[in-house]
C-alpha cells in the first residue's frame, strides 16, 4: 500500500506563488520512480502537468512552462511543484502520482486545492 498525501494549496493572488508537496510512504522505492504532478481543474479531466524521472529530468506540459517548477527529495520521499506567475487558469485540484509506462501507478490522494483569485 502506497500513500500519497498533498499539502500547500490554498488561496493566491495572480503573479504569486504557490509551493506543493506531496510526500509519499509505504511500499514504495521512491527514488527509482519517475513521479508527476497532475491538475484537475473544474469541470474538466484530470490531467499531467509536470513529471520528474528519477535522474532528475524534467518535462512540463506547454500550458505550464516557465510557471511551474517541479523537483524532488527523495530522502524525503517528496516531490515538489513550485507554481510561479499564479494565474486564473492555474485554479485546480493537483495530485501526485508515480508514473510507469504513460499510466499512474498508486491510489491518488486527496489532493491540493489551487484558487487563484485577485
Amino acid at each position: 500500500q502506497v500513500r500519497l498525501v498533498e499539502s500547500g494549496g490554498g488561496l493566491g493572488q495572480p503573479g504569486g506563488s504557490l509551493r506543493l508537496s506531496c510526500a509519499a510512504s509505504g511500499r514504495i522505492i521512491f527514488s527509482v520512480e519517475t513521479m508527476g504532478w497532475y491538475q484537475q481543474a473544474p469541470g474538466k479531466q484530470r490531467e499531467l502537468v509536470a513529471s520528474i524521472t528519477s535522474d532528475g529530468t524534467t518535462n512540463y506540459a506547454d500550458s505550464v512552462k516557465g510557471r511551474f517548477t517541479i523537483s524532488r527529495d527523495n530522502a524525503k520521499n517528496t516531490v515538489f511543484l513550485q507554481i510561479d506567475s499564479l494565474k486564473p487558469e492555474d485554479t485546480a485540484v493537483y495530485y501526485c502520482n508515480a508514473r510507469r509506462r504513460g499510466q499512474h501507478i498508486y491510489s491518488w490522494g486527496q489532493g491540493a486545492q489551487v484558487t487563484v483569485s485577485p
